[in-house]
């Protein structure tokens, strides 16, 4: 038996809006987890935060639909014995291990009370069909069902960051790292098709968040959300996912995109733009970090960009550039060539029909399942 991550967040920083401090709410996040467990665990990151946060009560229990829950084992999960939490600025903390057993494909449902004022400062935006919260106003901890005439779904994750299982030796996970695209459907149908699979064993961890790049990271409020380099946060998220065995690199098209020169956005310079000797060098990078750890690696190529706001000739032959890299590469896993599967046969630097979700860099919901249609053969070793 081993300790394996069955659900997780890259901890990310919000967006900054006047109403950065919430009180007196619960956050409810259902989690379905790939297989079967003994004991759970619970992790919570306030990495962004800029000051203590302090969780006053969290409950695990069974999830009946989607705002209830089973009250006849819900838990109370404590931090060293304690119920309340006090996580400092920039510092991770894991729950004490949970008696709670649960079935393949079983829902688990984390509820976080905020009694107390709080930064909501840590947190990220995850969408697909297993990704949606709902906050309520007031203590509702232990409430069967939220009231709906109190209750709201979001999507954005605050704090709760991971949900790890004690299950069988041949159970693993496998990490998605990456930004938007990452942090969008993709990752949710790759979970769904391992775990159509009776014998599955394999848990998808998701450590994505919206605008990230590879080499830079803005330093304003109004990009700020856009999250941190890859220098500040693949090692960090990678190493807290347990029983991983292989990660995929989904990451680099914003390197491409942002930088347009200050006498357009005085954030984004066109000095940010790499060359793609850069933009690999950021990526190998990675790769040393996950060979340390015994992780297989795959790396995705980027997807078409023609047609986007800031598309040019430029961006179109460094994205290309950085393809031809990735399919040669031989020291790696993998390149699972997302590219060649969405891009159009008659324009090649376009998405193909019914692949573009409209604005012309993110894919559509069955773009994202061609592309977790794709991933699945490569992680399992199983053909569709």
């Amino acid at each position: 038996m081993k300790w394996v991550t069955v659900w997780g967040s890259a901890p990310s920083i919000t967006e900054h809006k006047p109403e950065t401090y919430a009180k007196d709410i619960t956050l409810r996040y259902p989690v379905t987890c790939a297989f079967g467990g003994e004991r759970v665990r619970l992790h919570f990151s306030n990495f962004c935060g800029t000051e203590p946060v302090t969780l006053t009560r969290v409950t695990l229990a069974r999830a009946m639909g989607d705002r209830e829950i089973s009250l006849h084992n819900a838990r109370l999960v404590t931090f060293g014995g304690e119920e309340s939490v006090t996580i400092p600025a920039g510092e991770e903390v894991l729950s004490d291990e949970i008696v709670f057993r649960i079935k393949p494909r079983g829902v688990l449902a984390v509820s976080i009370y905020l009694g107390g004022f709080t930064l909501m400062r840590t947190g990220v935006v995850a969408l697909g069909p297993l990704s949606k919260g709902f906050f309520s106003v007031g203590d509702c901890t232990f409430s069967q069902v939220l009231p709906l005439e109190r209750t709201r779904t979001t999507n954005t994750f605050y704090f709760f960051c991971g949900l790890d299982l004690y299950t069988d030796d041949d159970k693993r996970a496998v990490i998605l790292y990456g930004d938007s695209i990452t942090a969008q459907s993709w990752a949710d149908y790759l979970a769904l098709n391992c775990m159509d699979d009776p014998y599955n064993v394999t848990a998808v961890v998701r450590r994505a968040a919206s605008g990230t790049r590879v080499l830079r990271e803005y330093s304003c409020i109004t990009y700020e959300s856009y999250g941190l380099s890859g220098r500040h946060r693949f090692e960090r998220e990678i190493s807290t996912v347990s029983g991983a065995d292989a990660v995929i690199i989904q990451q680099g098209i914003n390197d491409i995109i942002h930088p347009v020169g200050t006498d357009v956005n005085p954030f984004r310079p066109m000095s940010d733009l790499p060359t793609v000797g850069e933009l690999e060098k950021g990526i190998e990078e990675y790769f040393d970090i996950a060979k340390k750890r015994g992780l297989d690696i795959y790396i995705g190529t980027l997807l078409p960009i023609k047609g986007w706001r800031t598309y040019a000739p430029f961006r179109e032959e460094l994205r290309l550039s950085f393809n031809a890299w990735a399919r040669s590469l031989d020291n790696i896993k993998g390149c699972i060539d997302f590219d060649k599967t969405l891009r159009s046969p008659a324009d090649p630097a376009a998405f193909a029909e019914g692949y573009d979700s409209g604005d012309h860099l993110h894919p559509s919901e069955e773009a994202y399942k061609a592309m977790a249609k794709l991933a699945f053969g490569y992680i399992t070793g199983q053909e569709w």
